[in-house]
């Protein structure tokens, strides 16, 4: 976890929640992520049923749909964490893509004009989007080129989330003045989601589950899935005492009084992820202060919260 600022000093009791990392198999499971690999050829939507189909849970959704020829990470939620992979949304990806030119460009020209299409950019989604096609900003962290082949160009890029990167390699080839289209496209990260980190493909998942269902081994499994506390990685964090944590599950804001310790980088209208100090993701919302007055106030709310993961009754009410 990220470095912390403490504000006040707690215990936590044991009779309440789990680390997440302890939780028994079945709730472990349905309480957890796939950071599922891709192949070509299905739909994200199909994804979620075959794991559906695999695990025999309730329900399954996906963090960032990707199209069916795209393949990498898809970071997959099972049943109560289906509503925590909806952090992902909105989180930074990064791609590796093969862009292809449609005549010949010199080297040089190519490197600078990648170079200006970082920073701020503006897209117009493409046609077969899911959103309103209207001019929109989006940040682009870094891009770099592996490697330029002739008319192909390799390169990775770290960007905003709804960042369109077929959009982005049109857009270069209109600069370039000889056009360019997206030829193949893999998703290398989803916020904290990446290739070097229990990545999964849906064979090994399948094999996960016999080994589980036939000789009683969760370990596979266990490796096969993370807890959905992973989703929110990315994000500062809240952690807050054991007697603020129903009153959050029951939709409550945030006061200052229930915060022990808070991420040094939070900053007012951030996103926010709320644990308990077992380290169980309980809520996320936005922040009404920085830390600087989050520091110097005794009273007050500092959270409106927005979501709610954990479910109530899971640590004793203590706010009436």
């Amino acid at each position: 976890m990220e470095n912390m600022v403490v504000v006040s000093k707690s215990s936590t009791n044991e009779n309440y929640g789990s680390k997440p990392e302890d939780r028994p198999i079945k709730e472990y499971i349905s309480k957890g992520i796939i950071n599922l690999d891709k192949p070509s050829g299905p739909t994200s939507h199909e994804i979620d049923s075959w794991v559906k189909r695999i695990l025999k849970c309730d329900r399954t959704g996906h963090g960032g749909t990707l199209d069916p020829k795209v393949t990498g990470i898809l970071p997959v939620g099972i049943d109560d964490a289906t509503k925590s992979i909806q952090l992902l949304l909105e989180a930074p990806k990064e791609y590796v893509c093969l862009l292809r030119l449609h005549d010949d460009v010199n080297e040089d020209k190519i490197r600078e004009v990648f170079n200006e299409f970082t920073g701020k950019i503006y897209q117009n989604p493409p046609v077969k989007s899911a959103v309103k096609r209207e001019l929109r900003a989006r940040n682009i962290y870094y891009s770099t080129i592996y490697e330029i082949e002739g008319r192909d160009v390799l390169f990775k890029i770290g960007c905003e989330a709804g960042t369109y990167v077929r959009t982005y390699c049109h857009n270069v080839g209109e600069v370039l003045a000889v056009g360019a289209h997206m030829a193949e496209l893999r998703r290398t990260q989803v916020g904290s989601f990446n290739e070097n980190n229990n990545l999964t493909t849906l064979q090994d998942l399948t094999d996960a589950y016999h080994f589980y269902l036939e000789d009683g081994d969760e370990n596979y499994l266990r490796e096969a899935i993370v807890p959905m506390e992973k989703a929110a990685d990315y994000l500062p964090k809240i952690i807050i005492r054991d007697s603020a944590v129903d009153a959050i599950c029951h939709g409550a804001d945030l006061a200052v009084g229930g915060i022990l310790s808070i991420s040094e980088n939070i900053k007012k209208n951030d996103l926010i992820a709320i644990f308990t100090l077992k380290g169980e993701l309980v809520a996320s919302g936005h922040s009404l202060l920085n830390l600087e007055e989050i520091l110097i106030s005794d009273s007050g709310i500092v959270v409106n919260t927005n979501k709610v993961f954990m479910k109530t009754d899971i640590y004793p009410m203590m706010w009436r």
